[in-house]
């Protein structure tokens, strides 16, 4: 059964949509992370992540897949195999993510520039870029 929420979002603008589909702290990290490879297998992102709970990681996948960011190729073999991959629709999104992390990197109050170091997501998306 799929989770239905009580009320429906109500979108005022379209940053709102666009927050929704890859803001927060995950979304947009899953996002990072799998632009750095063709395709990751769901152990190796959650690996890249460090801290996700698997709850979290499975519902986060299931979003961007439902939204059409990322795609899930699952092979009928055994062990079962299942890939992640961005869509052309996720890769889209990689220039306004580099441009969030240049924001922050240059906005970023001395005291805290340590804890903002550049991440290899962001240095390897200027590459792709």
């Amino acid at each position: 059964m799929k989770y239905e929420p009580k009320l429906e979002k109500e979108m005022m603008c379209p940053i709102e949509y666009g927050l929704d589909i890859f803001g927060g702290k995950w979304k947009s990290r899953i996002i990072c992370v799998l632009s750095s490879a063709e395709v990751l297998r769901y152990n190796e992102i959650r690996k890249e992540l460090g801290n996700i709970t698997d709850a979290v990681l499975a519902a986060m996948l299931k979003d961007l897949i439902a939204d059409g960011i990322i795609s899930r190729t699952q092979y009928n073999e055994i062990p079962p195999k299942v890939e992640y991959a961005l869509t052309s629709k996720g890769k889209s999104v990689l220039p306004i993510l580099q441009s969030i992390c240049q924001w922050s990197r240059t906005h970023t109050l001395d005291s805290l520039e340590k804890k903002l170091a550049a991440c290899k997501t962001c240095s390897q998306l200027s590459l792709l870029l």
